[in-house]
């Protein structure tokens, strides 16, 4: 069983992610983030909002609607650019990304279906947008589309955001939100879906080469810090340069940050020089001025837009893969256990009775529990027995366990303890109750 097998088993056993309207078949492309998938993911984009825009003073965040005006997707370019090469086997009638098939030497058409071996059709464009309509008159409702990108949210408020704020360029934009794609082929467990969620950051700056290429490696470095600093580990990541003929129709220069995974490098985020493509696009066809006055040099311009795109599944997915490890105990056992960053894990500690009978014991782990869950979220389990329940907290990346036995009951002057067992090193150690909260926050900066 390989590490993405791995990590869909555990993330379905553990409460991480489940398959998208299982009870009924399933819907390809779609997932649903269980109780501890939901959390990883909060904490995720908790941190990128605190390091886009709670620690910086030249960033403001954005939350756009999902559906917009169909003319945003046409000045875009997305109607007539936002596609992907589809090819049919005449055979099986299965259908697939061309650019994901094998193709014979100084020909782009792939040369069988890997299905069943028969013919493929050309290659024909197949837009990604997903569309919806909106009315309530059947013939005259408006045909619109679920966004494909976050970006343009960001870029139609352009103006709003000026004259609503006190931000002077180079200023950014954060935002996080649910995006769309009609995927012809999702799969790689969340690694590609129909319905996904991005994080990114639109900055502008002054229309200067030169200028806009420093701010273009410095988001490069800035991002890739981010991952690590999370507990990523370096060797696992890299970047990749967009050749020339890779561009985007709007890109001036775009490097992925891309995370080695199942034997091959897959891109988690994207940074972008994107020109004035989408104001100039925007203003051309809402004939509203999208210029921006720089009132101290007296002069108006387009601004460039630097761009930071990441997946936030994608990075949840990512995490997981990088913190996952099977080791041996000195017991001769295996043990599963993810070694998430304390800032990412869905809980920071679990509270354990020794006993599930004991009532003593049960009261003063509630207190523990009910105590903690004020200032962090704390998992509760009293099910089967220690080691069992270590085994579980290991596996859902909690990083620190209090267990309450009968020494935790003994009242001396300076109160009772309990048994505070570290998730990495397993090893244990006796903190004293009314102590633990200041232990736990120290532990888990």
């Amino acid at each position: 069983m390989d590490i993405g097998e791995k990590i869909t088993a555990l993330a379905k056993r553990r409460g991480f992610v489940y398959p998208g309207s299982e009870i009924y078949g399933g819907l390809a492309g779609t997932w649903d983030y269980g109780p501890l998938g939901v959390e990883l993911k909060r904490n995720l984009k908790n941190e990128f909002w605190k390091s886009m825009v709670q620690e910086r003073s030249d960033i403001v965040g954005l939350d756009a609607a999902i559906i917009m005006s169909p003319k945003v997707w046409e000045a875009s370019g997305h109607l007539t650019s936002f596609s992907d090469p589809l090819v049919e086997c005449k055979k099986c009638h299965h259908r697939f990304r061309a650019d994901t098939l094998i193709s014979k030497p100084g020909t782009p058409n792939p040369v069988a279906c890997p299905d069943c071996g028969g013919e493929l059709t050309a290659p024909k464009q197949f837009n990604l947008m997903v569309e919806t309509y909106l009315g309530v008159i059947e013939g005259e409702k408006l045909k619109t589309y679920l966004r494909g990108e976050i970006t343009q949210g960001v870029h139609v408020n352009f103006k709003n955001i000026l004259s609503s704020t006190r931000v002077k360029i180079p200023f950014g934009v954060a935002q996080i939100g649910k995006a769309f794609r009609n995927e012809i082929t999702p799969g790689g467990f969340t690694f590609r879906s129909r319905e996904f969620e991005q994080m990114e950051l639109q900055y502008y700056v002054k229309p200067d080469m030169k200028e806009s290429m420093k701010q273009f490696e410095y988001w490069k470095k800035e991002r890739m810090a981010w991952y690590v600093s999370l507990g990523m580990k370096k060797g696992n990541l890299r970047f990749k340069e967009h050749a020339k003929d890779e561009l985007a129709h709007y890109a001036k220069a775009a490097f992925d940050i891309e995370y080695y995974a199942e034997g091959e490098w897959k891109e988690m985020e994207g940074i972008h020089h994107r020109g004035d493509w989408d104001v100039r696009r925007h203003q051309e066809f809402s004939g509203e001025d999208m210029t921006y006055l720089d009132e101290e040099a007296k002069e108006k311009f387009l601004p460039f837009i630097i761009e930071t795109s990441g997946g936030v599944d994608r990075a949840a997915l990512f995490f997981l893969m990088d913190a996952y490890e099977e080791e041996k105990t000195k017991d001769g056992e295996t043990r599963t256990v993810l070694h998430l960053h304390p800032k990412l894990a869905p809980y920071k500690v679990a509270v354990f009775p020794l006993l599930a009978n004991k009532p003593k014991l049960v009261d003063v782990a509630r207190k523990i529990y009910d105590d903690l869950k004020k200032d962090m979220m704390v998992a509760w389990d009293d099910r089967g027995n220690i080691g069992k329940r270590y085994r579980a907290q290991d596996e859902a990346g909690t990083p620190y366990c209090v267990t309450v036995d009968f020494d935790s009951l003994e009242s001396p002057p300076a109160g009772g303890d309990v048994t505070v067992r570290d998730r990495d090193t397993m090893k244990q150690e006796r903190v004293k109750i009314k102590a633990l909260g200041d232990y736990l926050k120290e532990k888990l900066i």
